[in-house]
């Protein structure tokens, strides 16, 4: 598998310092945490806002560091979580007197992490709280989770949270409006191929020719069930069906619609599966309010995709509308 790439275990650092030389004017690299902050940071006035999870998920979450959206992401390795130390002096760092707000997917290996972190910058006098993100209805545990994953969907909250921030809202608020968007996003994804981390040189895993992985983690663990290849508005059925259930969504509900790509697929297959949820959702008398196609939350080059739904109200709505001035145009 070619791929551009030195030496892979630099791959992450070279990453960083390249986004950090493309932007100085609004991102500071700190390499020894992997760390990715807003130049202008920490901001005494609001709540600090800091993700991390394992590297290969662009543009999550080092990508969307800036006003309106991260304080900061200290990634891991591809696929690994980052070690404590990193999550530890970047909440140290980014502390402010209005308190950090820790944001974590649920994963096994970043909640041990996360938690560690909060209980020792905690002793050190920082006000800091952890919020764990599951919008993954695919499995309910996985080889990495206890409980269902973090994907996709984790933008919405990363978006709520950081908007209140700006608006100055406090720690307790911002976590009630972030545990409030976590409990009304639900999401599902599917692979048609598998991906081929930097250090390992060859795919995670195998798919047939004719094979697709229904319910598929983003760091390429199994889904729900391992099927044969099928037309788009089927594989469309597939995912949406389970997320629609979920909550459940409802006729009458007004909801965000994101389809999210997982690294390899082109922006115009995106729009074609968008425009066949759309349809199914509509049929069902729940329309469309938001609308987000793009790669958001990635498995490195997997090919294949995730559908998210949130349900909106006009607190939600509002929050998501709010600028942010990120270096990757997602919201």
């Amino acid at each position: 598998m070619k791929k551009f790439v030195n030496d892979p275990q630099q791959f992450v650092p070279e990453m960083l310092e390249g986004l950090a030389l493309a932007n100085p004017d609004t991102l500071k690299y700190v390499p020894e945490y992997n760390l990715i902050m807003r130049a202008d940071g920490p901001d005494e006035s609001k709540v600090s806002i800091i993700q991390g999870s394992g590297s290969g998920h662009e543009p999550a979450h080092v990508m969307i560091v800036g006003k309106g959206m991260l304080d900061a992401a200290c990634p891991g390795d591809v696929f690994a979580a980052p070690p404590f130390d990193y999550v530890y002096e970047t909440t140290k760092l980014m502390a402010s007197p209005k308190g950090v707000l820790l944001l974590v997917n649920n994963y096994t290996g970043d909640k041990m992490v996360f938690e560690m972190a909060e209980e020792m910058s905690s002793a050190d006098g920082i006000e800091v709280k952890t919020l764990f993100i599951n919008d993954d209805v695919s499995v309910e545990d996985s080889t990495y989770t206890i409980g269902r994953r973090g994907v996709a969907g984790n933008f919405f909250v990363i978006k709520a949270v950081a908007a209140a921030s700006e608006r100055g809202a406090d720690l307790g608020e911002i976590i009630r409006i972030g545990e409030k968007v976590n409990a009304v996003t639900r999401t599902m994804g599917v692979a048609l191929t598998a991906c081929t981390p930097p250090a390992k040189g060859s795919p995670l895993f195998e798919l047939g020719e004719d094979e697709i992985e229904i319910g598929v983690g983003i760091h390429g663990e199994p889904g729900r069930r391992r099927g044969k290849m099928m037309p788009a508005n089927e594989i469309v059925e597939e995912m949406l069906g389970p997320v629609v259930k979920d909550l459940p969504f409802k006729e009458g509900d007004r909801v965000a619609l994101m389809i999210n790509g997982l690294g390899g697929t082109p922006i115009s297959e995106l729009y074609l599966l968008y425009g066949q949820a759309h349809k199914r959702l509509a049929e069902q008398g729940i329309s469309v309010g938001r609308s987000y196609v793009g790669e958001y939350c990635t498995s490195l080059d997997m090919a294949g995709a995730s559908i998210t739904l949130v349900r909106l109200d006009d607190e939600i709505e509002s929050l998501l509308m709010d600028p942010a001035e990120i270096p990757i145009r997602v919201f």
